[in-house]
């Protein structure tokens, strides 16, 4: 269990199943990566089995339990899990529908909260949103930019970025290679600098790129530059570092994004996401450690653990 950590956390990227959850395999096979069917999936997902048998190992982590029927009792389950580890918030950023993630974190209000997860390019998108805001108390949209049809710079999702940005909540849009092992290298709609096109568009909507950009961290920090809208999630094992052409840790990219958007713009995140391993608290305690080597100031590590969360998603004290 983690100590000593002197303050709060908010963690801003959880996910409910998401191997199981319908909405991300309707987007895989819309983006192509099971042509086959699930025939070619059971291909590839053993192809890829001896890398997630390795991950597994290295960090200690054990093999998933088959995903449950049981939401209600996954919802309790995190709840418990996430007291025990002194998170005070966690965001579930997937799980299975806007509706369906709703009723989950609606067990635990206190506790859990939930993101929007929808079709962007489906119609009525934006008054999807809207009604998943408004209506079921979700906290903000979550989208994956390789398994969409199409860049999220198009012009027909301008009425989905305005009705964000006029409700207030962030849009977590993940760039880069989707899937571990065996999933999605590369996508012509990924890359940070649509985003950066949306950012200039509608300067008061919060964007947030979870896993430091993955690849595309150079494009990353260039498109921050440009735009002050535009924010860092440090979730996940990060492994991705290790297929760079040059030598990248998690080290760096703390440092990179603490020297250039400073701490105000990066946000903790954990990917915690089955069971049993439940909540990650090595890549917090990790993260801790790293911002502690540099000497952050106090503030600055509440910021980045927890304030900054706290005022992207509208929380208050």
């Amino acid at each position: 269990m983690t100590v000593d950590r002197e303050f709060d956390i908010v963690d801003f990227h959880l996910h409910f199943q998401i191997g199981a959850d319908q909405t991300i395999r309707d987007a895989e096979c819309t983006a192509g990566m099971h042509p086959g069917g699930d025939h070619e999936r059971a291909v590839r997902s053993a192809g890829s089995a001896p890398y997630a048998e390795q991950w597994r190992r290295t960090w200690s982590f054990p093999d998933p339990e088959p995903p449950s029927a049981d939401r209600a009792g996954e919802a309790d389950r995190w709840a418990a899990e996430l007291r025990a580890h002194r998170i005070r918030r966690a965001v579930f950023v997937t799980g299975g529908g806007n509706d369906a993630v709703a009723d989950v974190v609606d067990r635990h209000p206190d506790l859990l909260l939930g993101f929007a997860h929808h079709d962007p390019f489906a119609p009525g998108a934006a008054a999807e949103l809207e009604r998943a805001v408004v209506e079921r108390g979700l906290r903000g949209l979550k989208l994956f930019a390789p398994l969409l049809r199409g860049p999220v710079d198009d012009e027909s999702l301008d009425p989905l970025w305005a009705t964000a940005q006029r409700l207030g909540v962030p849009v977590l849009v993940h760039v880069g290679h989707y899937g571990s092992a065996g999933g999605l290298s590369a996508s012509p709609h990924d890359s940070p600098n649509h985003l950066a096109r949306v950012a200039r568009r509608y300067p008061e909507l919060s964007i947030v790129v979870p896993h430091f950009g993955v690849q595309h961290v150079q494009e990353l920090l260039f498109a921050a530059w440009a735009c002050p809208n535009i924010h860092v999630d440090t979730s996940g094992s990060n492994q991705w570092v290790r297929w760079m052409p040059y030598r990248l840790t998690l080290d760096d990219l703390f440092r990179r994004c603490y020297e250039t958007i400073g701490p105000s713009r990066i946000v903790f995140g954990s990917d915690s996401s089955w069971f049993p391993r439940g909540y990650v608290t090595r890549y917090l305690d990790d993260q801790l450690r790293i911002c502690r080597e540099m000497a952050m100031p106090d503030d600055h590590l509440r910021a980045i653990f927890a304030g900054n969360a706290e005022r992207l998603l509208g929380l208050t004290r």
